[in-house]
């Protein structure tokens, strides 16, 4: 069953009427929580009284400064809280982070040469080169005079007998 695509003319009047909707509900969050203010206003904060003489102000500054520092130290108190809890939810992401582990990525396989390591390791400032080959020592091989090998029977009957051993003793 294939479903049928909506038209872009169908799609831009949809478009157009939750833009609409959306523009009420603004309109209608603004204008409540202007009244919202006002009633908090008129709770909290009730009209000065002027009439009087100047002991009645001065009593009344001393009340409105008692206020204001009331507040003050509420607003402190509230700081201080969301810095212990922002610190805690820190800690937590942390403790989190050393249980699961940190994820290496898997590591790919690259060819490289001697040369192309160096470069990359000492950059392009060093022209170092790794021809091994040319570095190596030559090393002649000296050939071992080997005695020859005559035929043993010959020895053997050379050494034969009292006069072999005789031979053997006088050319020690």
């Amino acid at each position: 069953m294939s479903e049928k695509k909506m038209t872009s003319s169908r799609r831009g009047h949809l478009k157009s009427l939750m833009l609409a909707i959306a523009k009420d509900l603004l309109e209608k969050e603004a204008a409540d929580l202007i009244t919202e203010k006002a009633a908090f206003i008129a709770e909290n904060c009730p009209a000065p009284v002027l009439s009087g003489g100047l002991p009645e102000l001065q009593e009344m500054l001393k009340k409105l400064a008692q206020t204001i520092d009331k507040v003050d130290e509420d607003r402190y108190d509230a700081e201080a809280k969301v810095k212990k809890t922002d610190k805690e939810i820190e800690d937590l992401k942390m403790k989190v982070v050393e249980i699961q582990g940190i994820k290496k990525p898997a590591l790919k396989k690259v060819r490289m040469s001697a040369d192309a390591m160096l470069a990359a390791l000492l950059g392009t400032k060093h022209k170092a080169s790794m021809d091994f080959r040319a570095n190596l020592k030559e090393v002649k091989k000296e050939v071992k005079e080997e005695e020859e090998v005559g035929d043993w029977r010959k020895n053997v009957d050379e050494q034969s007998g009292m006069g072999g051993r005789m031979k053997k003793f006088q050319s020690a």
